[in-house]
């Protein structure tokens, strides 16, 4: 079973938009699309931890575990190396803590508004693209950012949403 927790650190997220909901669909829409998408239903339980949180605390984080002082739209934390969900979601009732998912409200706000598009669709896109983090997926080499954004593209259509990519012309980039 998939569980995330959703929580608002600190920022200005808007009070009318359900964002647990919001963060609870994302990641099921990208969970299902992997290897891994067993692990919604099976027995273990996976939780996923999502911070909305304000520039300051991302830019710290930032600095902090990837040398980059700076704000970024979205940090993803894995806590479980990829290799290795298999084995425990097929060892039973094991508790997974995939890891942590964490997004700057300044930086989601600027480039939703950049590219014209609603702030949850874009908090949306960038949730999918760190639950696929978490699981192990990446955009080092150009192979990897097509798979990677492949995956995103067919998440974020199953939620009715337009492809992020086509829309903004190029990459998400992880800063």
């Amino acid at each position: 079973m998939l569980q995330v927790e959703t929580a608002i650190a600190s920022g200005d997220w808007d009070p009318d938009i359900d964002w647990a909901a919001l963060a609870s669909r994302a990641c099921a829409a990208a969970l299902a699309l992997t290897p891994h998408a067993a692990m919604s239903e099976a027995a273990c339980l996976a939780e996923v931890s999502v911070r909305l949180s304000d520039n300051d605390e991302v830019q710290a984080l930032n600095a902090a575990y990837r040398g980059k002082d700076r704000p970024t739209n979205v940090l993803s934390f894995p806590m479980v190396e990829a290799s290795h969900l298999d084995q425990i979601v097929g060892s039973g009732d094991a508790e997974i803590l995939l890891g942590d998912i964490i997004l700057a409200d300044g930086v989601v706000a600027a480039e939703a508004e950049d590219r014209a598009i609603p702030r949850a669709d874009h908090a949306t896109h960038l949730i999918v693209h760190g639950l696929l983090h978490l699981l192990g997926y990446d955009h080092e080499t150009d192979d990897d950012a097509e798979c990677m954004e492949a995956l995103e593209r067919k998440a974020l259509a199953g939620l009715g949403l337009p492809d992020p990519y086509a829309l903004e012309g190029r990459r998400l980039t992880d800063g």
